[in-house]
């Protein structure tokens, strides 16, 4: 039985859980000694007990025994086909979904590589963790693997996302946070936003690439607080705070710049950014729009509201814990997406029950959308026509 019966959804939302050895196949040998002293690779070792616990957990067959009924309880390196390419199809048979977009967990946010001014070793790690993406996927069309593309540097953006496509990925990852020097929405990258609609792949921000929350907010002269991991360097209720930031200033660049209207077929996601502020910032962008109108050029040039910019062209991922049926209330049901968050244990364990008892009320289309059309709508051709209404999910 599987965690998703007779119905069809689509995950836009699911991660490797890669161990510190993911890249080391994919990475061009001259830059290995400059990666290899990353901080992150210092803290975790390829030889640290965390890796051979999870290898030895994922060789032992009475811990296999429990891969499918224990299914959406483990999580993180335990669960199955977190590390394991050739365990991945299983997991997704057994999670039901119809496809996966898959993120990286491991390089998330580029290693901070982006603003170190080390370009040749930023670029040169985020190739890697493409072809190891693209790689990984490779053995199930259902997984759709996502391919980072720096936006530090024009020339070289433009080269890696040719490369990401010709690798095979499915979207685009960018960062939320705005480049040293430049606007994400800067003319120069246009040339990237025009090869990603060519090809009718959607460009993505992800948690991870946000600019984080400065430190200083977390002396308050009481103790450290924990996150759900039992550290203190993820996520906590202050922290979690200014996840959605970047994406909503960077967003607004693209809309108010003219990216959106430029390519007026390239859809955009957030993904695991939240989605509680997307009403809100619906209207400020109108609001913003509507106040320097008569003034501002650019905004006089936009064919249509920014809010129905937003509907048009981006998705979001609202969290489980939030009240998605508010959302799509509030903001329209074209932007909403279904997203598991597998195997992070910030998904839960029934990401579909929490989502399910939110969109009570809502129409049914509004429902379909949420778990299948809006997805499809997003991924373009990142998303094969044969995996888009499964006959055998369909027919269920």
């Amino acid at each position: 039985m599987a965690y998703v019966e007779n119905r069809l959804v689509h995950d836009a939302d699911s991660h490797l859980m890669e161990l510190a050895d993911c890249l080391d196949d994919f990475l061009d040998p001259e830059f290995r000694a400059a990666y290899d002293a990353l901080p992150k690779l210092k803290a975790w070792p390829r030889d640290g007990q965390w890796a051979k616990e999870a290898r030895a957990q994922h060789a032992d067959p009475v811990f296999r025994a429990g891969n499918v009924t224990e299914l959406m309880l483990r999580k993180n390196y335990a669960a199955l086909g977190s590390f394991r390419r050739e365990d991945r199809p299983k997991a997704l048979d057994n999670l039901g979904f119809a496809s996966q977009l898959i993120f990286t967990t491991w390089s998330l946010g580029n290693f901070d590589l982006d603003e170190s001014g080390n370009l040749d070793l930023c670029y040169a790690v985020a190739e890697a963790h493409n072809r190891m993406m693209t790689w990984f996927c490779s053995v199930d069309p259902r997984l759709l693997a996502t391919c980072y593309v720096p936006l530090a540097d024009f020339d070289r953006a433009r080269e890696t996302a040719r490369n990401a496509i010709a690798l095979g990925a499915k979207a685009l990852l960018v960062p939320s946070r705005c480049p040293k020097g430049h606007s994400p929405s800067h003319v120069a990258f246009d040339p990237v936003w025009a090869m990603a609609e060519e090809a009718g792949l959607p460009i993505v921000f992800h948690v991870g690439g946000e600019e984080k929350m400065r430190p200083d907010y977390f002396e308050n002269g009481g103790p450290r607080v924990k996150d759900f991991h039992g550290g203190e360097e993820n996520f906590t209720a202050l922290s979690f705070m200014t996840i959605p930031h970047s994406v909503m200033q960077t967003l607004a660049a693209l809309i108010f710049d003219g990216v959106f209207d430029r390519f007026p077929k390239l859809k955009f996601g957030a993904i695991e950014l939240g989605a509680s502020w997307l009403p809100s910032w619906m209207r400020y962008l109108d609001a913003g729009h509507s106040a320097f109108f008569r003034h501002e050029e650019r905004l006089q040039k936009l064919s249509m509201k920014p809010s129905d910019l937003v509907r048009r062209q981006l998705r979001v991922t609202p969290y489980p814990h939030e009240d998605a049926g508010w959302i799509i209330a509030n903001a329209g049901e074209e932007v909403c997406l279904f997203s598991s968050d597998y195997p992070h244990v910030e998904g839960g364990r029934n990401p579909l029950k929490r989502f399910d008892d939110s969109l009570t009320g809502l129409s049914a289309s509004a429902i379909e959308r949420f778990y299948c059309s809006n997805f499809i709508d997003l991924m373009g051709n990142g998303l094969a026509p044969e995996l888009r209404r499964p006959a055998h999910l369909v027919a269920a």
